[in-house]
């Protein structure tokens, strides 16, 4: 289970951003399809103009179908029609030629624009013992479970005398922001080690996200919002402001330390960056295979006027992502955090399946079996 970058940004920010104006384009709306009725809509041909990009499709679900028999079953006959379409052909407009089906995602306001936003695994700095820099504990899970110590009560020692420091960090932004990632790789300085923290669990309180404080208190504005807007807040306010912004939600994960490995998501997959994304399951059961008008952002993180189509494979999950909201992953490292922070536009989105297989009729509501 992963936590995601897209929980610093208002829960709101969907809803802004499709009312209150005559179809915005500001975040790569797009009004190319009727209105639709449903979440999944069924349809006979896909039109996409749009440059395409199939490159990573091949080693996604290579993966999948090595590390998952009961998703190889499921899906690989799919992924197989897949490469070859995108080897022979790539144009939407044949994918009934190979059996496959599509169905398009209605999005937040019905005329296809779906929510994208970006994940990435962290790497940060620690130490093994504390000392003057570095000083901030990074634990791992207590013996809890509903009555979790709160992130303030945290901050204030609760957790101190029970061996559970996995390391010391230099500041509070960076666990947190690991955090919020549910996972991540840290290097150890004083041995030069680098290992994998993986999700072990959190203290069961409600989420709060830091970025809707940031905005409804009017320190940062809402079309500004971004991971590197917040670290900015953070690197211009001291120790107790930081503390008393972050105590403001309540939810803390804890991590269990791994040898160094590739990151995976929930569905137990390693990740690709810019292949694979994070769904709501009740639409998008772990290894669906998509075909995805990606927006195209500048270094800014301002959208360039282009998508690129790409297939995805939903093979993560999370609190936040429901329904038309897709959580991109970007990879590893400060550039994949500081392009996944930019993250919050639309793209038009279709779910596939192959006919006359158990993924046919992709505009079906998913049995409770596949979720």
């Amino acid at each position: 289970m992963t936590k995601r970058l897209f929980s610093y940004l208002s829960l709101a920010l969907p809803v802004a951003l499709l009312v209150g104006c005559a179809q915005p384009t500001d975040r790569a709306q797009q009004y190319l399809d009727p209105e639709f009725a449903q979440p999944l809509n069924q349809v006979a041909d896909v039109h996409s103009n749009s440059p395409r990009d199939f490159t990573e499709f091949a080693k996604q679900s290579e993966a999948v179908v090595t590390k998952s028999p009961s998703m190889a079953a499921m899906y690989g006959p799919l992924y197989e029609q897949l490469s070859e379409w995108a080897m022979q052909s790539g144009d939407p407009q044949t994918l009934a030629q190979f059996g496959i089906q599509a169905a398009q995602m209605g999005g937040g306001d019905k005329k296809g624009n779906v929510l994208f936003t970006g994940y990435f695994s962290p790497v940060i700095e620690l130490r093994h013992t504390p000392d003057d820099e570095f000083h901030f504990p990074v634990y791992a899970k207590p013996d809890c479970s509903s009555d979790c110590p709160t992130r303030e009560q945290i901050y204030a020692g609760a957790l101190q005398g029970q061996g559970l420091e996995l390391g010391y960090a230099a500041n509070r932004i960076d666990p947190f922001i690991m955090e919020v990632q549910g996972s991540g790789f840290v290097h150890f300085g004083d041995d030069d080690t680098l290992e994998y923290f993986a999700y072990a669990g959190k203290n069961n309180k409600a989420y709060v996200s830091i970025g809707r404080i940031l905005i409804e208190r009017g320190l940062v504005e809402r079309d500004k919002m971004s991971l590197k807007a917040i670290k900015d807040w953070v690197l211009a306010n001291d120790d107790a402001t930081v503390k008393e912004l972050l105590e403001q939600n309540p939810s803390y994960v804890f991590f269990a330390p791994r040898a160094a490995a590739p990151v995976t998501g929930s569905a137990g997959i390693p990740l690709l960056p810019m292949a694979s994304v994070a769904a709501d399951r009740s639409l998008l059961p772990m290894g669906t295979p998509i075909l995805a008008e990606v927006p195209l952002l500048n270094a800014d993180g301002s959208w360039s006027g282009a998508h690129q189509l790409r297939l995805l494979i939903v093979l993560d999950t999370g609190g936040a992502v429901k329904q038309n909201h897709l959580d991109l992953y970007h990879g590893m490292g400060p550039r994949a955090g500081t392009e996944a922070g930019h993250y919050k536009h639309f793209g038009r989105v279709w779910k596939l399946g192959l006919e006359n297989s158990p993924t046919q009729a992709p505009w079906a509501t998913p049995p409770e079996k596949l979720q």
